[in-house]
């Protein structure tokens, strides 16, 4: 599929990319984070990197002074397999080049399903801040080169923890899996416990 780059005009639906901050330390930390050589590793929040002065500054000015976590998707990844999107604006930090592979909620059949050709792929450099959108579904980031990728993610607190309440399995409530996380995922991909709504080829990167 085109890989398109977060500076084109196209990348304007799903989000933003960041500016006017200093991400020199919070990627140093990061590295210094575990990165998988065959799956992938999300990681709710990291007090190293929630410590540093630039996570003040993203509660602040990104989030209007909400509370927030900061952690880390890092591993190697070339597969779709689910999309997911929260209630809230999450930001990604590349510390290494990776592809984000994103659709629009506003896809999403009434039956919620997701027709994979409708996803659309985006570059983002290393050293490249994104907000995505709300309503932006995303997955885990793909692999842009050989040795992995790793990247910050930072959500409004308790985004991906464990439910303390049982949703109901009806409409869009059987999409939920987490605190603020409503999931669709591909069949082959097998996770657990998930709407498999996703209809069409897993998309694969070469």
């Amino acid at each position: 599929m085109e890989i398109q780059k977060v500076t084109d005009a196209a990348f304007g639906v799903y989000g933003r990319i960041l500016t006017g901050y200093d991400f020199t330390e919070i990627l140093k930390a990061l590295h210094c984070q575990p990165c998988p050589a065959d799956n992938v590793v999300y990681v709710q929040g990291v007090s190293e990197l929630e410590s540093l002065p630039v996570a003040k500054e993203l509660r602040e000015r990104a989030y209007g002074g909400l509370p927030i976590e900061v952690g880390y998707c890092n591993g190697n990844n070339k597969k779709l397999n689910a999309v997911e999107y929260h209630r809230s604006s999450e930001i990604d930090i590349a510390e290494t080049d990776l592809i984000l592979l994103l659709g629009r909620q506003q896809d999403i059949e009434a039956d919620y399903t997701y027709d994979t050709g409708k996803i659309e792929a985006f570059y983002v450099p290393a050293g490249t801040a994104v907000e995505l959108y709300a309503t932006t579904l995303h997955y885990a980031p793909c692999t842009a080169k050989g040795d992995g990728f790793r990247c910050v993610i930072v959500l409004p607190e308790d985004t991906n923890g464990e439910l303390d309440f049982e949703p109901l399995r009806d409409g869009e409530d059987r999409l939920m899996t987490a605190k603020n996380k409503w999931l669709i995922a591909h069949e082959e991909a097998g996770i657990d416990g998930a709407h498999c709504g996703l209809k069409g080829k897993n998309i694969t990167l070469a």
